[in-house]
């Protein structure tokens, strides 16, 4: 039988490659947008001035039903830290993988304190790989044309914590959005100060001082004023919880909780004494609660010693991006799927300069399982930072324990706040007998071999990451760069100057070299 065939021409032979083409571009398409699906959303929760006072976290005075079940849906992690007890440098390190002294905020963004260069950032990364990038609540960094978002619909600190529900909302509006994948950052104001009890109903069963059975340990005072501020700060975590919820709903009506990675963690600790802005406890410990659908054992509680620089090669990682290879974090994906994780680190550490020119007194700590070092830096000079929570010197430090409370206070406690006001060159605290940190044992002949562990240990973290605090040059130009400016402006007035810029990311810059 003969095969009859059709003349081939010209025409035939465009028709056909036309289609063929066509075809590849579609099946292309699908492909790019089946890989693009698999990419996990990423969710990530931030808080304002709060440690881990949390249900979850053993807390009973609070109710926190949502946090605690996220926790019981993932991993919580018992000792997360941040690399720096106030808000502009800890959010720096969540952007940029560094620490503050590596990237250049070292102060707080309102006080004009700025990153070195404008740093390849976290949403610039997740862009180029894809992703759609929001933000709701503020981002405190400068600059803040290095930190782009595609979406950012509330701005403003809101620390009068009004209208939290509209957090949900812009939220519920970016995830439904398009099916490619997307990464949120939500910051909510609470448990920033002032200390509100209640606002729109929420909580909608508040505290009453009354009610308070257990206060802050690392403060160490009680007084009727201590448990009306403990009971109100316990009030924002439960408001905080509230919103958290909504917000979670919202992801779970969207359709896609089970195709995203949520973070939840404080931005650093209680703005109590002995908490924001030191480098106890109180202030570096955070909570940190990870959830990932079906990458992940449930129900986990986890003792590695964690810090936020470990949160950026995470999230990078989650997203199928390389990390840099000179950031000082780890992932923390082998510890999230399960892997067997036999080392880890062995010392944790944190910086601090001061969050404005009137609080300058830098100081650098290290810790390991059981001690912890502080190095203050400026010991011949008072810590200013103790005045205003001494004297509740605005409303940030209305929190604050006062004279009488510290009177009253058991010896070792009032010996830890003299500690805290002039602070000698080493602090060596022993976390295991000693957890709130009231003895100092740095001139105990008995931890003379621990102490000096820890010192070479914090040394060479400083070398390592070129800490331009451990050049005496640098740190004697910035000394006098404070000093002019506070004489030059009497206190704040330099925020008020729109001529007015630090200099010290220039002499500072010359230490460090990613972009």
């Amino acid at each position: 039988m003969q095969r009859i065939t059709k003349p081939f021409n010209e025409l035939t032979f465009v028709y056909i490659l036309c289609t063929a083409l066509l075809i590849a571009a579609c099946n292309q398409g699908q492909t790019e947008t089946e890989q693009q699906n698999q990419k996990p959303n990423i969710l990530l929760i931030v808080s304002e001035d709060n440690g881990p006072e949390l249900g979850c976290y053993g807390l009973e005075d609070v109710t926190t039903p949502n946090l605690d079940r996220l926790a019981t849906e993932g991993i919580l992690f018992e000792n997360a830290f941040v690399t720096y007890s106030v808000c502009s440098p800890s959010r720096s390190t969540l952007f940029t993988g560094l620490y503050p002294h590596q990237n250049g905020q070292i102060g707080l963004a309102t006080h004009k304190f700025r990153m070195y260069e404008p740093f390849k950032t976290l949403p610039v990364y997740l862009k180029e790989a894809g992703y759609r990038t929001g933000c709701i609540g503020k981002i405190h960094v400068n600059p803040e044309s290095a930190i782009p978002f595609d979406f950012h619909p509330i701005k403003s600190a809101n620390f009068a914590k009004k209208n939290l529900p509209a957090y949900a909302a812009h939220a519920d509006t970016f995830m439904r959005k398009s099916e490619s994948p997307f990464f949120l950052m939500v910051n909510f104001p609470d448990a920033h100060l002032p200390l509100v009890k209640q606002v729109d109903g929420m909580p909608a069963h508040p505290l009453e001082p009354e009610d308070v059975e257990h206060l802050l340990p690392y403060v160490g005072a009680d007084s009727p004023r201590m448990r009306e501020n403990t009971a109100n700060y316990y009030n924002q975590m439960n408001r905080l919880d509230e919103a958290i919820g909504m917000l979670l709903e919202k992801l779970t009506l969207s359709g896609k909780a089970d195709n995203t990675l949520i973070i939840y963690l404080g931005d650093h600790g209680a703005q109590f004494s002995r908490g924001k802005t030191t480098n106890y406890e109180g202030g570096l410990k955070i909570p940190l609660i990870i959830s990932w659908p079906g990458n992940m054992q449930k129900d986990q509680i986890r003792k590695e010693l964690i810090s936020t620089i470990d949160l950026f090669p995470s999230m990078l990682e989650a997203a199928g991006v390389t990390p840099p290879d000179d950031l000082p974090g780890f992932s923390l994906l082998p510890i999230i799927k399960g892997d067997n994780v036999k080392e880890w680190r062995e010392y944790l550490f944190a910086g601090g300069a001061g969050s404005a020119v009137q609080f300058y007194y830098p100081k650098r700590s290290v810790r390991d399982n059981r001690y912890k070092l502080i190095n203050n830096l400026a010991q011949d000079r008072e810590n200013p930072v103790y005045r205003y929570y001494l004297e509740q010197l605005g409303v940030h430090f209305a929190a604050g324990t006062n004279k009488e409370e510290v009177e009253q206070a058991a010896n070792e406690v009032k010996q830890a706040y003299e500690t805290w006001r002039i602070g000698p060159e080493y602090e060596l605290y022993d976390l295991l007998t000693d957890p709130n940190e009231f003895r100092n044992l740095a001139g105990d002949p008995a931890y003379t071999d621990i102490l000096e562990r820890l010192k070479d240990a914090l040394l060479r973290w400083q070398t390592e990451t070129r800490d331009p605090f451990a050049d005496p040059l640098k740190f004697e130009m910035y000394r006098n760069e404070v000093d002019s400016v506070m004489a030059k402006y009497q206190g704040t007035g330099y925020t008020k100057d729109p001529e007015f810029e630090w200099k010290y990311p220039e002499y500072f810059y010359s230490n460090q070299h990613r972009k």
